[in-house]
C-alpha cells in the first residue's frame, strides 16, 4: 500500500492540487477566474456524464440493478451514519444535518481522481460506475431534509398531518421545500450529469467519434487544471476548519474511512470488479462540496457553510485525495482478492 500511495502523491493530478493549496497557504497572487472554474466544472461533468453513458449502453438492465440498488443504499444510510458520529461531537442539529446531506452526497472530482489513479496503475472498472455518480448525488440530500423534519416535528411534538390527511400526503414532499427538491434532483451538476449520461446511452459508441477528442482523451489535461483551482479554494478555507476545533477536524478523516469502508463492502458483496470495488468506496468515502451546498443555501441557511464546505473542501477532499483513493483500493484489495 506504501507504494501505491507514493505513486498516487507524485501523480500531476495530486501535486498541481498541492501546488495550488501552497499558493493559498502562501498567499499567492494566484487566482482563477470564476468563469473558467465554472467551465472546467462543466467540462468533467459532461465528460464523466457521457462516458457512464456509452459504457452503459454496452450492459443489460439485470447486469446494472445490483449496482443501482446498491449505490441508493449507500446514499441513503451513509446520512444517519454521519448523524451517529457528529452525535458524539454534540453538534448542534442544523449543522449536523448539513453535514449528513454533505457526506452522504458524492464529490465528482473526487471520483475523477479516482478513476485517473486506476487508469495510472493500470486496474481496470465496469464502465457503468459513472452512472452510479449521479445515482448518488440526491438521495443523502433529500434523506438529510426528512431528517431534519422529524427531529423539529418530533422537537416541538406537532402532528404536521391530520388523521385524513396523511393517508393521502406525502411526508417527504409536503416537508420539503419544492425549491430544495427542483435542485436536489435537477441542480446544474444531476442535469449536466444525468443529460449527458442519457445522451452517452442514445448514442452510444457511435458517439466516440465526435466526443472522444475532446471529452476522452482532453479529459486528464482538464482535471489538472480544475484541481490547481480546487489546490487554491481548500487553501483558503483551512482557516475557517480552526476555529471550531480538532474534533471537527478528526470528523473530517474518519468519516471518509468509515463512508469508504462501507462502499468497498457493498461493492464487493455485489460482486464488483477491484477496479469498481474501489470507485464504489470512492463514491461512499467522498463528500460533496457542489450538489450539497447548493441545496443547503436553500432548504437550511442557518446551517454554517464554513462548516460543511470547509469541512469537505478543506480537510476531506484533501484527504481522500492524498491517501483515501489508494486506501480504498487497498481495502477492496482484501474483499475482493483475498
Amino acid at each position: 500500500m506504501y507504494d501505491i500511495m507514493i505513486q498516487n502523491l507524485l501523480s500531476p493530478v495530486v501535486l498541481f492540487f498541492v501546488l495550488g493549496l501552497l499558493a493559498a497557504m502562501l498567499k499567492s497572487d494566484l487566482k482563477f477566474p470564476s468563469a473558467l472554474s465554472e467551465t472546467l466544472s462543466i467540462f468533467l461533468l459532461v465528460a464523466i456524464g457521457l462516458k457512464g453513458g456509452i459504457e452503459l449502453s454496452k450492459y443489460s438492465f439485470g447486469e446494472v440493478i445490483s449496482p443501482v440498488l446498491g449505490t441508493l443504499f449507500l446514499g441513503s444510510i451513509l446520512p444517519i451514519v454521519t448523524l451517529l458520529l457528529l452525535k458524539v461531537i454534540k453538534l448542534d442539529k442544523k449543522n449536523a444535518i448539513a453535514l449528513a446531506a454533505t457526506y452522504g452526497s458524492v464529490s465528482i472530482v473526487t471520483y475523477g481522481a479516482a478513476i485517473s489513479f486506476l487508469d495510472q496503475i493500470g486496474t481496470s472498472y465496469e464502465g457503468f460506475m459513472n452512472a452510479m455518480v449521479v445515482l448518488m448525488e440526491s438521495p443523502a440530500i433529500i434523506i438529510s431534509l426528512i431528517l431534519l423534519k422529524v427531529m423539529e416535528q418530533k422537537k416541538s411534538g406537532s402532528v404536521p398531518y391530520s388523521t385524513k390527511t396523511i393517508a393521502f400526503a406525502s411526508p417527504a414532499t409536503s416537508w420539503i421545500d419544492k425549491d430544495v427538491l427542483k435542485e436536489a434532483l435537477f441542480g446544474k451538476s444531476i442535469l449536466l450529469l444525468l443529460g449527458s449520461l442519457t445522451i452517452g446511452l442514445i448514442a452510444g459508441e457511435h458517439a466516440l467519434p465526435a466526443v472522444q477528442p475532446l471529452f476522452i482523451d482532453l479529459y486528464s489535461s482538464v482535471l489538472i487544471l480544475f484541481l490547481l483551482s480546487m489546490g487554491l479554494t481548500a487553501g483558503e478555507r483551512l482557516p475557517e476548519i480552526r476555529k471550531h476545533g480538532i474534533q471537527l477536524f478528526l470528523f473530517g478523516i474518519i468519516m471518509p474511512i468509515i463512508g469508504g469502508i462501507l462502499g468497498v463492502a457493498v461493492g464487493a458483496a455485489i460482486g464488483l470488479s477491484l477496479g469498481g470495488t474501489t470507485l464504489m468506496g470512492v463514491l461512499a468515502g467522498s463528500a460533496s462540496y457542489i450538489a450539497a451546498p447548493a441545496a443547503l443555501r436553500t432548504s437550511i441557511p442557518d446551517a454554517n457553510p464554513s462548516i460543511y464546505l470547509g469541512l469537505a473542501l478543506g480537510v476531506t477532499f484533501p484527504f481522500n485525495l492524498i491517501i483515501g483513493i489508494p486506501l480504498y483500493y487497498q481495502f477492496a484489495q482484501w474483499l475482493v482478492l483475498f
